[in-house]
Parts: C-alpha cells; sequence; structure tokens
C-alpha cells in the first residue's frame, strides 16, 4: 500500500471502498465454492469441480487483502514478509488445484465419462459472468487510486473468475447440445491453465497489467 499520508490514506473513503469490494468478493466465491464444489463432484462434471476449488482458494485470496486495507484504516503496520509467504502458499495450492484438474480430466477425457449438467451449475456460472467483471473493473479503479499493488492483483483475479465461469458455462451449453464427451474435461484443462497463470501471479506477488 502506498502513499505519502498513512493518516489520510486510512481515512480515505477509496480504501472503505476497497473494503467493500473484497467483501462482496468473499461472499461471492464462498457461493461459487460450495454450489460449484457440490455441482461438480455430484454430476462428475471436472470443470464445475474445478471452478468450485478454485473459487475456494480465492476467498483466501481476497481474505488477505481484505485484512490488508482494514488494517490501512486503523493506520497498523502490515508484515510484508508473511503476506508473501502466504501468497507463496496460495501459489502452491493453485498448482495443485491445475495437477488435479489435468490427471481427472484426462482419466474422465480416455474413459469417456460423460458428466450430467445441473441447472445449479448453469445460473452459478452465468451470475458469475456479471457479478465477477463488474468487481474486477470497480477493484481496479479504486486500486489505482489508492496505490495498492495487492487489490490490482485482486481485480485481475475476478477477471480470470469471470474466464473461468465462461469456460465452465461454454462447457455445459455444447455438452447438451452436442452430448460430446470431452467438452467437459477440456473446459477443466482450460481452467488448470487459469490456475497456473494465478499461481504465478500469486508467487511473484505483482499483478499482471495486461
Amino acid at each position: 500500500m502506498n502513499g505519502n499520508d498513512p493518516g489520510a490514506l486510512a481515512r480515505s473513503p477509496l480504501v472503505r471502498r476497497g473494503v467493500r469490494l473484497e467483501a462482496v468478493t468473499v461472499a461471492w466465491n464462498a457461493v461459487e465454492a460450495l454450489v460449484g464444489a457440490v455441482v461438480g463432484i455430484a454430476t462428475g462434471s471436472v470443470a464445475m469441480t474445478g471452478f468450485g476449488l478454485d473459487s475456494g482458494i480465492e476467498i483466501v485470496a481476497a481474505g488477505l487483502v481484505l485484512t490488508r486495507l482494514r488494517r490501512a484504516m486503523k493506520s497498523r503496520e502490515v508484515n510484508d514478509a508473511r503476506e508473501k509467504l502466504a501468497l507463496r502458499g496460495i501459489a502452491v495450492t493453485f498448482i495443485a488445484l491445475a495437477v488435479y484438474l489435468f490427471i481427472d480430466g484426462s482419466i474422465n477425457l480416455a474413459g469417456h465419462l460423460h458428466p450430467k449438467s445441473s441447472w445449479a451449475g448453469i445460473a452459478v456460472s452465468a451470475t458469475a459472468l456479471v457479478v465477477m467483471p463488474a468487481l474486477a473493473v470497480a477493484k481496479r479503479r479504486t486500486a489505482k487510486a489508492i496505490g495498492s499493488a495487492l487489490l490490482l492483483s485482486e481485480a485481475a483475479e475476478s477477471m480470470l473468475c469471470a474466464w473461468m465461469a465462461f469456460a465452465v458455462l461454454a462447457a455445459i451449453t455444447i455438452d447438451r447440445t452436442t452430448g460430446q464427451a470431452w467438452v467437459d474435461p477440456v473446459a477443466g484443462f482450460v481452467i488448470a491453465g487459469f490456475a497456473l497463470r494465478e499461481a504465478h501471479e500469486a508467487w511473484q506477488g505483482e499483478p499482471d497489467e495486461d
């Protein structure tokens, strides 16, 4: 968190806005994680399970940013070394998720396993396509205004989550219309790729400006 006057930064409405945005992110990711994981396991969908598990990991990442912003509001010091260690722990978790998706997806692909469809999965992924881009834009503007690299990184994570939701929704749509069993594990591979990108960004501790 950058700023010449920590006291002024703590009182900034922009910081309070950042706190609200992260609180909404944590709440929504909790919905994604619960619905995604339960529906994914119940229907045998690699893509939906990966989406849910990824959302669960993102709750921790968003929680870190929320904690930092709340400390800034109270003009408290932040332990950068501990924060960096936590981010690297999150990176390792993202890598583990990617490995799981590659293995599970490969098994499903080789076995021609066909996942069941679920209206709950369609609803949560479609809603994420609206919610996450809006959060990403708001976070990015707020992050640039207060000079927060972590919040800027979180904005990128929110946009990646939207792309994951798109991959899941596309897989469900194609599967329902064509009945092709390979679509779901391939969508899982796409989500695994996004997870690896998130792992890289978390490990570096810096946002991707693209």
